[in-house]
């Protein structure tokens, strides 16, 4: 299960759409192929006799679509509608952090991800997202900081996660088990000083491993 995928359920928990009234367009705008979801989503939104909330979940699962898809700035526009209907969606605030730090605009989602930590301070995800906003800033002691927040709070898949990534980029020569170890925050401290390292892998095996 990939990061992203991961915020997906999260969303559908957090909007509370578990049984939404139109069962189909709803599969679809959480399905796991982007352009059903795009159609899926869109097609809630246009109905536009849903509730905000709904509303605001189906504009934000769209922005993830487009998101994976690299589209970030149409993401980032439906992101902000999201986020325009309920400014307390902490999960939509991240994840336009996400797409900022994703197209190259680390410091814009800054204060995006900043708000979303004060919504939720525990999200091993969002700690994640500020620390590699961070690390894309410059500040690889702040970076570290979250990284090891991100551990703590997310347990074992997160340590895996970091476990699998620094691997791949040849700083962690440990097991692959989810169990911290000194070896794994000497490998951390190697890779925040570099913008281009990123402790997440990007090895689809290795992502699957951690799920």
């Amino acid at each position: 299960m990939t990061r992203l995928f991961t915020i997906i359920v999260v969303l559908v928990l957090a909007a509370g759409l578990a049984a939404p009234a139109r069962a189909d367009a709803a599969a679809d705008c959480f399905s796991e192929d982007i352009e059903r979801r795009i159609e899926g989503c869109t097609a809630l939104i246009e109905q536009r006799d849903q509730s905000v909330a709904d509303l605001s979940f189906a504009y934000a699962m769209r922005a993830l679509a487009y998101s994976l898809k690299g589209s970030y700035a149409t993401a980032i526009r439906d992101y902000d509608m999201a986020i325009n209907m309920r400014p307390d969606f902490a999960v939509a605030l991240n994840n336009r952090a996400w797409a900022y730090f994703r197209w190259g605009k680390a410091a814009t989602g800054l204060p995006d991800v900043e708000r979303s930590l004060e919504l939720s301070p525990t999200s091993p995800h969002t700690l994640d997202t500020r620390a590699h906003i961070r690390q894309a800033m410059g500040d690889p002691t702040a970076a570290l900081r979250d990284y090891d927040k991100a551990m703590w709070y997310g347990g074992a898949r997160m340590i895996k996660l970091y476990q699998c990534g620094l691997t791949e980029a040849r700083l962690y020569t440990g097991e692959i088990d989810g169990n911290w170890r000194p070896e794994l925050t000497e490998a951390l401290q190697k890779c925040v000083h570099d913008k281009g390292c990123d402790p997440l892998p990007a090895d689809e095996q290795c992502r699957a491993a951690t799920s």
